[in-house]
């Protein structure tokens, strides 16, 4: 059996169309616009967000909670981001941050995945490390 040829890896262009939907992403989680982070989340049944204290399975679950969560202290500054593509069609976004007026380490993975409608989210984890 031969192995499969291994995907490009960081191939420019699609590197950057990736960290635009990811900029675009995370505009709108700190500014509330929860309408953009709905579009940015793949509609399926399939989708599924952890977050620092929940566990949501399915783009309407994801969607309830980003309608219900208060729209205060959102800020936060990124301290290390690394996104990777494979191919054409599929990425990983990592980052670090920390939320305005807090020490804790705050850390978000994604996995992006190239729809027809373009670059959306299918898997989440936001955690929260202790000081």
């Amino acid at each position: 059996m031969t192995s499969p040829t291994p995907p490009a890896i960081n191939l420019p262009d699609v590197l950057a169309e990736v960290e635009a939907a990811f900029d675009e992403y995370e505009r709108a989680l700190v500014g509330n616009d929860v309408p953009v982070l709905d579009r940015l989340f793949w509609d399926s049944p399939h989708t599924l967000r952890y977050g620092a204290g929940e566990n949501l399975y399915g783009y309407a679950a994801i969607r309830a909670f980003r309608q219900g969560r208060p729209a205060n202290n959102l800020e936060r500054e990124i301290t290390a981001r690394a996104i990777t593509t494979f191919g054409t069609d599929v990425a990983v976004a990592n980052i670090e941050f920390r939320r305005t007026g807090s020490e804790r380490v705050g850390r978000q993975s994604q996995t992006w995945v190239r729809m027809p409608e373009g670059w959306r989210v299918v898997s989440a984890h936001v955690s929260l490390m202790s000081v």
